[in-house]
């Protein structure tokens, strides 16, 4: 019976919470869609554009249709693996805590105020992630500007791919956080050293896409550059670069996948301000509702990080094509 009360209860807060997303979700289609605007306007429109006019509204509400299968069969099954979480976890003496007790836990200030400062590590965790996307944003960008340039590099010559191949397979298999003694000892700082770790780990998604996005070229594109005499720049620019641009964004998205995932296990180790740390400070403390809600925010930045690069991604190849 507590068990059934305590998911009753869990739904009442989800129902009330997701209520008036989903009601301003329908608002906005409504008013977005064709077919408000063609009743709304009716006796406007000449007979001879009705026909257009119908397949018009009919097309805009299969996109309605799409776009509330997308939003409603996630939350639904959202909604069922929390209610089963609660129900799982609401006996007495259970190892973890239910998403009503997470919530309450974690409410004030974490939820409710996300932006405190009270010094030292004692931070909302807006500044914990923050310190955490600073980190991944130098050491990812670093290895997306080392990995693409030397990428092309190696992957123009063969000579030096032949050499440098066997050294790549074998670091690259290297964990990311085997890297971090090295680092510790060559820096002598927390700082620098999660960074090289970030830059170690997402140097080989980067640099192989590129490799084999060059050495992918079609053989035309190479034979039409000797007979026009094409420079060595010009053929960078113009053959070299465009056609690797697919294999390099497919390296970046893998890349900045990798690097959130390292700055975590590193952040465990270094200490300091950031997520990784604020995890383990937890864990420590017994405050295990706190570890819960910061993986929940780990995975949406991760999640966030992963779309962004892919957006990206599909501008520069859609104009590049």
């Amino acid at each position: 019976m507590r068990i059934f009360h305590s998911a009753l209860q869990l739904g009442y807060h989800l129902f009330r919470i997701l209520l008036p997303l989903l009601v301003g979700l329908g608002h906005w289609l409504l008013k977005t869609s064709p077919g408000f605007v063609l009743q709304s306007n009716a006796g406007l429109h000449s007979p001879a554009s009705s026909a257009s006019s119908s397949a018009s509204a009919w097309r805009q509400r299969v996109q309605i249709h799409q776009v509330l299968r997308r939003v409603l069969l996630p939350t639904t099954a959202i909604l069922i693996v929390l209610v089963l979480w609660q129900i799982a976890y609401s006996r007495p003496g259970a190892n973890l805590p239910t998403p009503l007790q997470v919530w309450q836990d974690t409410w004030d200030p974490l939820i409710k105020d996300p932006f405190f400062d009270y010094g030292g590590n004692a931070k909302g965790l807006f500044w914990q992630i923050w310190a955490s996307l600073r980190r991944v944003f130098i050491g990812f960008a670093l290895a997306g500007l080392v990995g693409v340039v030397g990428g092309m590099i190696i992957g123009v010559n063969r000579w030096l791919y032949e050499a440098l191949d066997p050294i790549f397979q074998v670091l690259r298999t290297v964990p990311p956080l085997a890297w971090l003694p090295i680092s510790l000892a060559a820096f002598r700082d927390a700082n620098p050293s999660a960074i090289f770790v970030i830059f170690i780990t997402a140097l080989w998604p980067i640099l192989i896409n590129t490799v084999a996005g060059v050495q992918r070229i079609p053989q035309d594109y190479r034979n039409v550059a000797r007979i026009v005499r094409m420079s060595g720049w010009k053929y960078f620019f113009k053959i070299v670069f465009p056609a690797t641009v697919p294999y390099i964004f497919t390296g970046l998205r893998i890349g900045v996948g990798l690097s959130w995932l390292a700055i975590v296990a590193a952040e465990m180790l270094i200490g300091g301000v950031g997520i990784g740390f604020f995890i383990w400070d937890a864990w420590n403390s017994s405050r295990i509702s706190e570890i819960i809600l910061a993986l929940i925010y780990v995975g949406m930045v991760g999640l966030l990080l992963d779309r962004i690069t892919a957006w990206i991604g599909s501008l520069v190849v859609a104009e590049d094509r």
